[in-house]
């Protein structure tokens, strides 16, 4: 998922968008999976160099992807779309003096219980041996930019720096995430659990571990049956509740919580052994996947209003 904090933002995407033309193409490429571009050709009945103009501006703003196919006379470009959602904020820019951020490394995490398959792996190599649960106690896990298990959690503790005297409004997590599945499968899903201060927030279900394309980020080392990429989650909790993608999940508020500047904050993500889809969970981090980003945490903080004397 992309997400568009301000219209401004918006504006490349949405010239890209304001073509018929360009419409179809993401619509061929949705119903086919992805198509080359002879294919592409073929079923909108343009040639192949009407086409090329069309597919850049999709590719620019990072609309579609692109990887190489084996054909008959060498490679072709395969094409498919990048994003399953775009949010958009309409509401303008945040007053950024009232927000604290933070990004978690995915090494950095304060507590785990995880069952195999599992494993951990820096942009560069793996973290000791696959499967073996040991090595998320070892020193060098801290330098994890993706990990990976079948059931069980882990859980961060969550920078809290907002300003003496200051209560926190809503908080905001940005992570790109998966399933586990043994190799790769696109439909695995998996219900995922977060929970802030071992309150349950919001299960969110995972479709599956994804494999069909390289990420974007993924070094070139890492083997190409294993988890690619995830999607890019957006986890809000405020006043109203929780959502995720802009979609309301649970009666879970702000008030449930009562944060402010001198409170510890614990973030965990769970696949439960009692989960209805038991499909395991990938975290991506910064060299990894297809957003070139950590767990990007977001608070926005007032002051605590003084108690009537």
């Amino acid at each position: 998922m992309l997400h568009i904090k301000s219209l401004d933002e918006a504006l490349d995407i949405f010239k890209a968008l304001g073509s018929e033309v360009r419409i179809e193409i993401i619509k061929h490429l949705l119903e086919n999976k992805g198509l080359n571009m002879n294919e592409l050709a073929g079923r909108l009945n343009i040639t192949n160099g009407a086409l090329t103009s069309h597919i850049k501006k999709l590719e620019d703003c990072g609309l579609i992807a692109v990887s190489n196919e084996q054909a008959g006379h060498g490679n072709q470009k395969r094409y498919s779309v990048r994003l399953d959602k775009i949010l958009v904020e309409l509401g303008g820019q945040e007053d950024f003096k009232n927000v604290y951020q933070a990004e978690l490394k995915i090494g950095h995490f304060s507590d785990y219980e995880v069952f195999p398959t599992c494993g951990l792996a820096s942009g560069t190599a793996l973290i000791g041996e696959v499967d073996d649960t040991r090595y998320f106690a070892h020193p060098d896990r801290y330098n994890a930019d993706i990990l990976w298990f079948a059931k069980g959690y882990v859980e961060y503790i969550i920078p809290n720096f907002v300003p003496y005297g200051q209560k926190i409004d809503q908080l905001t997590v940005s992570l790109e995430i998966g399933s586990e599945a043994p190799g790769v499968n696109d439909v695995w899903p998996s219900d995922i659990t977060f929970s802030v201060n071992d309150t349950k927030a919001a299960v969110w279900t995972s479709p599956g571990d994804f494999g069909n394309m390289k990420g974007i980020f993924t070094p070139d080392w890492w083997y190409p049956n294993w988890n690619q990429y995830g999607l890019l989650k957006i986890l809000v909790i405020n006043e109203k509740g929780t959502f995720i993608d802009g979609l309301q999940v649970s009666e879970v508020s702000m008030e449930d919580f009562a944060l402010d500047f001198r409170s510890t904050i614990k973030l965990k993500m769970e696949v439960e052994e009692n989960a209805e889809h038991l499909g395991g969970l990938t975290i991506f981090g910064r060299t990894f996947g297809n957003y070139n980003q950590d767990i990007s945490v977001r608070m926005n903080y007032s002051p605590i209003a003084e108690k009537p004397l």
